[in-house]
């Protein structure tokens, strides 16, 4: 299977063999594995190399002193960690896996040399950066204005069709491999409460989970139940549809 890291830039832009070939290449130089509920980078490290996800799910947290976590980003296979970390002297916020995780450490140095290399790789990062913030405004949306339920319901949402666009859904399916504290420290809500919430997304006929798999029986609804917008994704720009092996 293709690098999840290149079909998730060919959401945003064109890519040709060679930046195919860049890509693959600084993906398989330093190749990390990880079990689940590991730190990749704490708090307060110094930033090191690009963490690009291979396989598995990893999540960006925040710790307070009294041990109460908040989840504020999932990274899904062909996601980038943080590949604008080299800007600051430590890091600010925690990753962390959350299953068995294989990573690629993307140097800094090559991670330069790769946008010095393609005009069009550097353009299709960028967008990634940019989702990346959109994807934060809609979860700073979510906590503060959205209801139990269209809180959870736009996070399923939104990972469904992110991991749709890598090429990791069956039909309706996708893997969901987080508990419901995972959730709830997503959303802000209590175990019981999500809980609750899924159970009344189950008996409304919208969702099923079984075992480590979703279903969305029926994501149009879902979506109007969550008051979901698929927009801030940006899932429906050139390069899905467009090739560049003949641009140079």
């Amino acid at each position: 299977m293709e690098n999840p890291l290149i079909r998730r830039l060919e959401c945003f832009v064109r890519l040709s063999h060679d930046d195919k070939r860049l890509l693959a290449t600084a993906a398989s130089q330093r190749v990390r594995r990880l079990g689940p509920r590991e730190d990749i980078v704490v708090e307060g490290d110094p930033p090191r190399d690009v963490s690009l996800v291979l396989d598995g799910w990893a999540c960006r947290y925040k710790t307070l002193a009294d041990g109460r976590r908040q989840i504020i980003a999932f990274f899904l296979p062909g996601d980038t960690c943080d590949p604008h970390a080299f800007a600051v002297r430590e890091m600010d916020h925690s990753l962390a896996t959350l299953t068995p995780v294989t990573i690629a450490e993307i140097a800094r140095d090559t991670l330069q040399d790769i946008v010095d290399a393609s005009p069009r790789l550097a353009r299709a990062l960028i967008w990634t950066m940019l989702v990346t913030a959109a994807v934060q405004r809609e979860w700073t949306v979510s906590l503060g204005q959205r209801t139990a339920v269209e809180r959870l319901g736009h996070l399923l949402c939104e990972l469904f069709l992110r991991l749709r666009a890598v090429g990791l859904t069956d039909g309706p399916s996708c893997e969901l491999p987080l508990t419901q504290v995972d959730l709830g420290e997503a959303t802000g809500l209590s175990n019981v409460h999500v809980n609750r919430v899924l159970q009344e997304l189950r008996g409304s006929g919208l969702i099923s989970l079984k075992g480590r798999v979703l279903t969305i029986h029926d994501l149009q609804r879902l979506q109007a139940v969550a008051l979901f917008n698929a927009a801030y994704l940006h899932l429906d720009r050139e390069g899905r549809t467009l090739d560049a092996n003949d641009a140079r």
